[in-house]
């Protein structure tokens, strides 16, 4: 072949190897108005900057359950009668549509506030919607999970995989045009492993999958949220804790109101009242939050498998027991710990697993760094202040996605998804 045409092939395959350039927002053009990444993780946005959406009684929905693991019903504890079998939201429309599953983050249940807004978004521009529990929940863990030790990526998106085609199963008069899948925060990596999954499988083919503030190192970001609840806290000693400092200030805010209102723009009138939260306080209110989740991970784990670290295997547990004694164990065990005591025993044992920092590549982005660039239909969204990344986090995105990154530069961690912004451009996305 003549120099000239090694030359024209040589930059062709630069032009298709190199990904175009993450999509930036500008922070003078992007009008969101909380500029502290801790604030806006908490108040999320003010109610005026808000997508209208559908009312409830405006949507088409229901609760379902599906026996998923008949052979664990009858081993687990009388208390967890209530999550033997796996439960999910379904919002239909009235005739063909696209559906789309929304994977909840850490440790939340399909009804939480984030899914309940992203089905109402979702639904109100013409799809149906499947909101799914997070695998680090504990009635997702009790149900669905075939080994209830969440953490190991291709697991836990296992998982959901054979619960969406139960779920769909379960429907077979429902009409649906094409499939679509999100996620945010711990969600959003798992709609990664999930994608991937799908792509041998071929249950669903999935158009267009979106992953919302997902982590990219989840061991990153597991330490920082873990780090929060060690922030220092001026007014807190020995005679005061912190939920009492803040206890202190909710009734103080509803006092000089006088009336108690407790709704969705609760946190963000709050924080622009003289009782609002200092950084610090915010710092460990977002970290008490994530310790309770890996608690909840944790002793769940330990009753179901069996393990005797938190619950002493022999001890009779009905639905009258009190579960507080070994709650508070658990509360002192944060994700390294659980981590060390049960995920990475169990990965070993059943894959001949090594080094924590293998694991760590094999349960982050890291691991779906090829498929992710070379798929077209997934994207991410994020924010350059959210405070589970860490350090080379948004570099990788951007080598790995190019154009089908968006970095907004606030709204803390998932503090933006209700902001009309976003929500217009999640809907762009998913319409093509």
């Amino acid at each position: 072949m003549p120099r000239l045409s090694h030359l024209l092939a040589l930059f062709s395959c630069l032009a298709m190897a190199t990904p175009l350039s993450a999509a930036d927002i500008d922070a003078s053009s992007y009008g969101y108005p909380l500029s502290n990444p801790f604030e806006a993780t908490l108040a999320t946005t003010p109610p005026e900057l808000r997508p209208e959406l559908p009312a409830n009684d405006a949507i088409d929905q229901d609760d379902y359950q599906i026996r998923l693991r008949p052979d664990r019903e009858f081993k687990l504890p009388d208390n967890f009668w209530s999550v033997s079998k796996m439960r999910y939201r379904l919002a239909q429309q009235p005739g063909e549509a696209p559906l789309i599953f929304i994977i909840a983050g850490t440790g939340a249940h399909y009804a939480s506030s984030t899914p309940e807004y992203l089905k109402k978004l979702f639904y109100g521009a013409g799809y149906h919607v499947v909101q799914l529990s997070s695998p680090t929940s504990y009635d997702f863990m009790a149900s669905a999970s075939r080994f209830a030790t969440p953490g190991i990526s291709r697991d836990d998106a296992d998982d959901l995989y054979r619960a969406m085609q139960a779920v769909r199963a379960q429907h077979p008069k429902l009409k649906v045009s094409e499939y679509h899948l999100t996620g945010y925060s711990l969600g959003g990596l798992h709609a990664a492993f999930v994608s991937e999954l799908d792509e041998t499988r071929r249950s669903f083919n999935f158009k267009r999958v979106l992953l919302l503030n997902p982590p990219v190192n989840l061991y990153t970001s597991v330490s920082n949220l873990d780090r929060l609840v060690q922030t220092k806290v001026k007014g807190i000693d020995n005679s005061t804790t912190f939920y009492e400092l803040v206890l202190g200030k909710l009734t103080r805010y509803f006092q000089e109101k006088g009336y108690v209102d407790i709704n969705d723009a609760l946190l963000y009138d709050f924080q622009n009242s003289g009782e609002q939260l200092s950084d610090e306080q915010m710092a460990m209110l977002i970290g008490a939050a994530f310790r309770f989740s890996s608690a909840d991970i944790a002793f769940t784990s330990d009753l179901i498998n069996r393990r005797g670290l938190l619950t002493p295997v022999s001890f009779p547990i009905s639905e009258s027991t009190s579960l507080t004694p070994f709650f508070k164990r658990a509360l002192q065990c944060d994700f390294d710990c659980y981590m060390s005591e049960q995920l990475i025993p169990m990965w070993r044992a059943r894959y001949d697993g090594g080094s924590l920092a293998q694991l760590i590549d094999q349960v982050s982005l890291y691991a779906l760094a090829d498929y992710m660039k070379n798929s077209s239909k997934i994207a991410v969204m994020h924010n350059a202040d959210d405070v589970i990344l860490g350090p080379g986090d948004l570099g990788f995105l951007r080598r790995t996605l190019g154009d089908r990154l968006t970095v907004y530069p606030l709204g803390g961690h998932c503090g933006n998804l209700n902001y009309r912004v976003n929500s217009d451009a999640m809907l762009e996305f998913f319409r093509g």
